[in-house]
């Protein structure tokens, strides 16, 4: 326990990303699996291929032209027949119609395909015509040629004519159906058309009578009814002359009203001196204004020159003085008088044109509501001619066209011809894809086969679960190395092995070594022989202990008896000196298992193998147990926390991951002093990151000195094996 503690060197590896040789050494491994697969594949697919009954397609390629004569007219617009808005669904409504019913029955009786099928398939009684449509349905195949508005027509059969007459057929029947569909439903709408031109002639002359009608009983006159309205009182002209007129008499009435009005109010005073400028054409009133001023200041500068009232000029002046005023004030009243008569006569006038405008337009009101009714018969007349004549032009247009040499609405561009190479099945194209299929599910399957193993693959594996060092690295169908000599191949890695635990036990003194295993089979038995086997050909003194008492083996490996052993020694009935067994290897002793009562199955944690454990340690350089898979026994919990060294084997590719680290877990709960895993049943050929480990030794040993002494091994191997069966059932003792 203390070495692995102390040891700090073999701390979890960080998780690293896979290498592509990662990914290549699975691909290598699991190259049975992918083989297999992708052989399977394969085949199926090319038998598959093979077996399926050929088929033909052809293909007749068709434009569809929008309906419209050869010939246009001057009657017609281009636009309603060659152009017009792209529809993105009228190339799918095609598609749709050429697989039709109607065309395809008429397919099936054209071309009699209840009988010709019938005959080709062997059937007692011709097809009905519902089966033989849903058979031609599923060979038709409609689509857009690429890039282009023209339509693919394509048609499979087992029969490269019959292919070809099956598409070419269907672009004829479509051709017909859609000219008949077409020219049907054109003279369909010319007579619907001429009906409708009879009711608009009947309605026209119903209500050209209405006019007239009320023409005559308004009085409405030629120059009346020529118009859309009634004629008015006053033109236009006059009309606006008139009210030119009235809106400046009611101007002028508005300057005299406002004159007569502000002069009427004044003092005389002031009205003297306000009238010359409101009427500034009086000349008299001017004039009289005049006198008296000058009358005014001759007296006032007779009266400053001394002269008094009765002086004679005085009183001529004064004299004089009033008479103007006199004449001044009646000039005065006229004036106002005149402003007067101005206002009433511009008031007069004002209303005198007012009155006739308004006369005027009672007149036309009145007489547009008498005369109503016959210009709106007379315009509803006309509206009613012009769809009539619209009615009567499209008539004799569809007429004309019905005439007219027409183009056909569905144009073979190329015609289909039968075509030798079938395109079902595409042996070109589905034997390799199947080829590509079966060598992906292949690597798929491996991979996910890889994903599914939770087996110890890797070193890395084992460092980075168990947190252990990897002491060795056993490769695959490793023999005993007793019989294969010191010159084995395989010596190498155990010698290998025998150095690290040299250098992982931190105590000289420590020499028990026992190998566990969590499950059976993982080779702990052949792992614990070989190894004693080195240190033994090292010239140290080795003791083998056969301690697996429920399947013992190692008696097996050396071709001796297991009648006498461990159990003998420890149920007190032999001595050890009787139970321990020479071996071919001077330097190696064996103590078989013995044989087991059912009684002393708790027989290795007595205290007698305490005290046996105690003296071997003694007597020999390094013993070596054996034992049971730990996950099933209690037997090699026991040894684990005995002995002083422990060593797990894992053997590549056999158990998951969990039940490994269980084992080590197992160990370390007892006290065992784990020293490192051992790595069994490596293949060096197929797995490369286990070759450097052993892989030169096979060169070295199979082409170097070696290679020259295979007789000399072979004299070796032979003598041994006699001197084993010399001494089979022998118990010799080794003091």
């Amino acid at each position: 326990m203390e070495a692995r503690t102390e040891d700090k060197s073999f701390a979890p590896n960080p998780e690293v990303q896979l290498h592509f040789l990662d990914y290549w050494r699975i691909i290598r491994i699991r190259k049975t699996v992918i083989l297999a697969v992708f052989l399977l594949v394969s085949l199926t697919t090319t038998v598959v291929t093979y077996v399926l009954p050929e088929t033909f397609a052809s293909m007749v390629r068709i434009s569809i032209e929008r309906d419209g004569p050869d010939v246009k007219t001057g009657l017609m617009d281009d636009s309603a027949y060659y152009g017009g808005r792209y529809d993105p669904f009228a190339m799918q409504t095609e598609f749709q119609r050429i697989q039709s019913r109607p065309v395809l029955t008429n397919v099936v009786e054209r071309l009699n395909l209840r009988e010709e099928w019938s005959r080709k398939y062997k059937t007692p009684t011709p097809l009905s015509t519902e089966d033989a449509y849903r058979q031609l349905k599923g060979r038709i195949d409609v689509q857009q040629s690429h890039n282009s508005t023209l339509i693919e027509i394509h048609a499979y059969s087992d029969d490269k004519d019959e292919a070809a007459k099956l598409a070419n057929e269907v672009a004829t029947v479509y051709a017909d159906v859609r000219k008949q569909v077409r020219d049907h439903v054109k003279e369909g709408g010319v007579a619907k058309l001429r009906e409708e031109l009879l009711k608009y002639d009947v309605r026209v002359a119903t209500m050209q009578s209405n006019v007239n009608n009320l023409r005559q009983t308004l009085a409405i006159s030629d120059y009346e009814a020529a118009g859309d309205q009634p004629t008015p009182t006053f033109d236009n002209e006059l009309l606006r002359k008139i009210d030119n007129q009235r809106i400046e008499a009611e101007r002028s009435l508005a300057g005299s009203s406002s004159l007569y009005d502000s002069l009427k109010v004044l003092p005389r005073s002031e009205l003297k001196k306000a009238a010359p400028i409101a009427v500034g054409r009086d000349t008299t009133l001017a004039d009289l204004i005049n006198r008296e001023n000058q009358a005014e200041e001759k007296l006032a500068n007779l009266k400053g020159g001394g002269y008094g009232d009765d002086h004679s000029e005085v009183k001529a002046v004064s004299e004089t003085l009033r008479a103007v005023r006199g004449q001044l004030e009646a000039r005065l009243d006229g004036l106002i008088i005149a402003l007067k008569s101005q206002v009433d006569i511009d008031s007069s006038t004002a209303e005198s044109y007012r009155k006739q405008v308004e006369t005027a337009r009672e007149e036309d009101k009145t007489k547009y509501a008498l005369t109503r009714p016959y210009y709106e018969a007379k315009d509803e007349l006309r509206r009613i001619k012009d769809q009539r004549d619209k009615l009567a032009l499209n008539v004799n247009d569809q007429t004309i066209q019905l005439t007219l040499p027409q183009k056909g609405a569905v144009d073979v561009i190329d015609a289909a011809v039968p075509d030798p190479v079938p395109v079902k099945p595409k042996k070109k194209l589905v034997i390799p894809l199947g080829i590509i299929v079966g060598l992906i599910i292949g690597v798929g399957l491996a991979f996910f086969i890889e994903y599914l193993d939770t087996s110890v693959k890797t070193i890395d594996d084992v460092e980075r679960a168990l947190q252990a060092p990897v002491l060795g690295v056993i490769p695959q169908n490793v023999g005993l190395l007793i019989d294969e000599g010191p010159e084995s191949p395989h010596g190498e890695a155990y010698r290998v092995l025998r150095t690290n635990v040299l250098f992982g036990r931190k105590d000289p003194k420590l020499n028990t070594v026992t190998v566990v295993s969590g499950g059976a089979g993982e080779g702990k038995s052949t792992t614990i022989f070989n190894l004693a086997t080195v240190f033994a050909q090292n010239s140290q003194r080795v003791l083998v202990i056969d301690s697996d008492l429920r399947r013992p083996s190692l008696h097996k490996f050396l071709k001796v008896s297991n009648s006498i052993g461990l159990t003998d020694f420890l149920l007190g009935r032999n001595t050890l000196e009787e139970v321990i067994q020479r071996t071919t290897m001077p330097t190696m002793d064996f103590m078989p298992s013995g044989r087991l009562p059912s009684s002393s199955l708790g027989i290795l944690s007595s205290a007698q193998m305490k005290e046996l454990i105690r003296d071997v340690k003694r007597r020999y350089d390094f013993v070596f147990f054996d034992s049971p898979p730990i996950m099933g026994v209690s037997d090699a919990s026991i040894l684990a926390s005995e002995v002083d060294m422990v060593l797990q084997v894992i053997q590549y590719r056999r158990y998951p991951q969990p039940m490994t680290i269980r084992a080590k877990q197992m160990i370390e709960k007892v006290g065992g002093n784990l020293l490192g895993i051992v790595l069994n049943n490596i293949n060096m050929s197929q797995d490369e990151n286990y070759y450097y480990y052993s892989g030169y030794y096979y060169d070295y040993y199979t082409k170097g000195e070696y290679a020259s002494d295979d007789k000399k091994s072979k004299g070796d191997k032979a003598e041994g094996a006699a001197t084993a069966d010399a001494g089979k059932a022998e118990i010799k003792s080794k003091f």
